[in-house]
């Protein structure tokens, strides 16, 4: 998947005119992309930056059904989300864990009602279902999360969901969608949308790696833009009002000896009212989220020290080893696309994550809501409704079924290199080939040269912080270590892509800028002599 070829293929089609455009390379566009690329129909995906760059990175690193949304009785919801997320582990087995999560229970009540309440998601999730839920008692519980405080513990209840890594997903679905004929673009800002009379017939767009801009023809033009859906609402409509809320969820990292153990821990109820996670992801420890509504939006997201300290607070409350501001490894925040109560009153936990298709009088399709569980469901969805606007001839949705990039049923997720699925083979050949691209680039961490040449060769990296922060996740997992690798990776970047010294230094400040953010003390390393 290169990106040179594929702007040649944009180029050579300019004339012609697609079947599908679809605007925003984050969850939902890719899942629009995967199911009108499955069906045969001509299909354009256009990100303004990287893949996954916003809110689908961010997520809390689930593949579920929504304990939190059975409790509030949208049972509909949750039935699909259970029925994705078993269809999900099946095509993308090298991505998706089957993850125990531990609810301690400190009173009879509370074990009884999370039981019963458990059977139920047991229910619903019908023959996909993951393992079963059961109530544990108070030395099982603990001997699964030995750092739990033990004051009034009465027991446990365990039950079964996906753990996965989100962008990687999106980086293999953007491959998946490729090598089913469709053209994916990071880099590709859409600036306008291409009007005959009152209806939409296409997107203009700009290369922001060569500034070239083009006038791209589709019979269907789909908005899945995430919270920048209003933006391209009102490219249509000048006097579009917002209909977008953004919620912010903020997560910390810490290192496992908060939470050694294989389980997950699940506190359905926190202060506010809302479920915490403490989640082992890639031998750290991923804790939140909140639900903050904000009033603006960016791709940058900034955590709230609030936000920071009711993790952080919340989390003591039942770890022996209560987490600190110094313990932080990194913290991310991401943005919910939420349509805001009409009462005006905020409640964001009261809000369906349920998505929405929206259909404007130019024939402007937009999808919004939704979660990464979803996206395929999402994406059919979106194609059903475009084929029934535009008439499009399009065959039956094969996405249900459909392997992802990189599938491989007997990954061990032991391997540092599991992530990669089937193309772990192929870094080892590049290897093999080069063998000084198997020397580590962070004493600290697994990670190799080798991947930051396949992620420019075959994954459509540009820049250091495409590789650092999504093609592997170490801005994520320890933002320091990510600094301190960021003049390796640009140097490799640099010499795969034939840049310049000055583009390579251009890289290293602006990564090292971004990653402070996800950092709780500013860090700069010592120069190198």
């Amino acid at each position: 998947m290169e990106r040179e070829r594929l702007i040649q293929q944009l180029e050579e089609r300019e004339n012609h005119e697609w079947d599908v455009i679809i605007i925003g390379g984050g969850a939902t566009g890719l899942g629009v992309a995967l199911d009108a690329t499955s069906r045969g129909l001509s299909t354009l995906l256009l990100e303004q930056s990287d893949f996954a760059k916003g809110t689908s990175s961010r997520s809390t690193k689930l593949v579920h059904g929504g304990v939190r949304y059975l409790a509030q009785g949208n049972v509909d919801l949750v039935r699909e989300a259970l029925r994705e997320r078993g269809l999900l582990q099946k095509n993308a087995p090298h991505l998706v864990q089957n993850e125990t999560f531990v609810i301690p229970i400190y009173s009879l009540f509370n074990k009884l009602f999370y039981t019963a309440g458990l059977k139920m998601y047991d229910l619903l999730s019908g023959s996909l279902s993951l393992g079963k839920s059961k109530g544990i008692s108070k030395r099982e519980t603990i001997d699964r999360l030995p750092t739990i405080k033990q004051g009034g513990l009465s027991g446990g209840v365990i039950y079964h969901d996906g753990q996965f890594d989100d962008s990687r997903l999106a980086v293999n679905v953007a491959q998946t969608a490729w090598e089913n004929e469709a053209t994916v673009l990071n880099y590709m800002e859409v600036t306008n949308l291409l009007k005959e009379g009152d209806k939409i017939r296409g997107v203009a767009a700009k290369d922001a790696e060569s500034g070239i801009e083009y006038r791209l023809k589709g019979r269907a033009v789909i908005n899945a833009t995430g919270v920048f859906a209003d933006e391209i609402l009102k490219m249509d409509q000048t006097d579009h009002k917002k209909t977008i809320r953004p919620s912010q969820g903020v997560h910390v990292v810490l290192d496992r000896e908060f939470l050694p153990g294989k389980d997950a821990i699940m506190i359905p109820k926190t202060d506010d009212g809302r479920v915490l996670f403490a989640v082992p992801w890639h031998d750290k420890v991923v804790v939140g989220t909140t639900d903050t509504l904000l009033d603006e939006h960016s791709l940058e997201p900034v955590a709230l020290d609030e936000e920071i300290e009711f993790v952080l607070s919340t989390a003591s409350r039942y770890l022996t080893k209560a987490p600190v501001r110094n313990d932080v490894k990194s913290v991310f925040a991401g943005l919910r696309p939420l349509a805001a109560p009409k009462d005006g009153s905020g409640k964001t936990k009261e809000i369906s994550r349920s998505h929405k298709i929206i259909v404007s009088d130019s024939g402007l399709i937009t999808i919004t809501g939704g979660k990464w569980t979803t996206f395929r469901k999402m994406g059919e969805d979106a194609i059903d409704r475009a084929i029934k606007v535009h008439e499009l001839k399009a065959g039956k949705s094969r996405s249900e079924h459909l392997k992802i990039h990189g599938a491989d049923s007997s990954v061990n997720f032991d391997d540092p290199l599991y992530f990669y699925g089937s193309d772990k083979k192929e870094i080892e050949n590049l290897i093999k080939n080069r063998p000084e691209l198997g020397e580590q680039i962070h004493e600290s961490y697994p990670y190799v040269k080798a991947q930051v040449v396949w992620a420019v060769q075959s994954e459509m990296a540009r820049t250091v912080e495409d590789f650092l922060a999504r093609r592997v996740r170490v801005l994520f997992l320890d933002a320091r270590a990510a600094i301190d690798m960021a003049p390796e990776v640009a140097k490799l970047i640099q010499t795969e892509r034939g840049m310049d010294k000055v583009w390579a230094e251009n890289q290293i400040e602006e990564f090292t800028g971004l990653a402070n953010r996800y950092l709780l003390q500013e860090y700069r390393p010592e120069p190198t002599v």
